[in-house]
């Protein structure tokens, strides 16, 4: 009898602090997903690797209705925040499973869309998550992938803050075992995976935050999560940070929100692959 491989630990970086779930919800398939949803019609089988609290997967359920969607996460705890969204909104197009990504446990060929959005910079082995991730896609299907890349955040005024903001969160991410710079690798792993360069169409696309509004959400949300989430904990347990010195970001980041000429721009990288 052949005896799988052990699966690679994965280590969610950012955790499911209120904080982290107030911008995840803010997500949706249009602005999360645009470079995918013209690959989707009506009727066809999606699978929502990493779902988080489901406002994606929601809008995917949608856009292929009379078809499915069926949404994984890591566990049971996580998965209930997306089940949780679909009963809100009403959504009966989306099933529910707990997987890990390194070892999806459907068979092979069963959907026709399979799509992971911030999944791979957080997983242990991007290339294996792609394997299996092709494994259950059906031939002609995709295969879609978005992540940001941090060292290509890019704002307005220069607050030092900000750029030890960074720093720390490369350091914690790396440490983890992720890969903050995701999105620049998408269409390397791609091909490691074992998908062809002709099979790979890559992109780009950007949130950029500079309205007043705007800033103060994104700022705000981001001092807090330094401050009281997990990521906080990590720092000063990893000993990257001593809480003075978070206290010192989140001013930092509350600073350029105040700034009338702020501007902050989150880029990422994207890749939709024929199965």
């Amino acid at each position: 009898m052949t005896t799988r491989p052990e699966t690679p630990q994965n280590t969610y970086t950012h955790g499911h602090h209120e904080t982290v779930l107030r911008s995840h919800r803010w997500r949706t398939a249009e602005n999360s997903a645009a470079y995918l949803l013209p690959r989707l019609s009506p009727g066809q089988s999606v699978l929502d690797v990493g779902c988080g609290p489901g406002t994606i997967t929601a809008d995917l359920a949608d856009r292929v209705a009379g078809g499915t969607v069926t949404a994984v996460e890591i566990t049971a705890e996580a998965l209930k925040l997306a089940q949780d969204e679909a009963a809100r909104r009403g959504t009966e197009n989306v099933r529910f499973a707990v997987a890990d990504v390194h070892a999806l446990d459907f068979p092979d060929d069963s959907f026709d869309v399979v799509h992971a959005h911030q999944v791979l910079q957080h997983v242990a082995d991007p290339v294996l998550a792609l394997k299996e991730m092709r494994r259950v896609c059906k031939p002609g299907g995709v295969v879609a992938a978005r992540d940001s890349d941090y060292g290509g955040f890019r704002w307005f005024p220069e607050v030092p803050a900000l750029d030890e903001w960074l720093r720390l969160y490369q350091t914690l991410a790396t440490s983890n075992g992720g890969h903050p710079d995701a999105g620049r690798r998408l269409r390397h792993w791609a091909l490691a995976a074992g998908f062809a360069g002709d099979a790979i169409a890559s992109s780009a696309s950007s949130w950029v935050f500079a309205e007043e509004p705007d800033r103060r959400w994104w700022a705000e949300m981001w001092a807090e999560r330094t401050t009281k989430s997990s990521t906080a904990t990590q720092y000063v347990e990893k000993g990257f940070a001593y809480v003075d010195d978070l206290d010192t970001v989140a001013a930092g980041w509350r600073k350029w929100a105040g700034q009338d000429d702020g501007w902050f721009n989150v880029v990422h990288g994207e890749i939709v692959c024929v199965a």
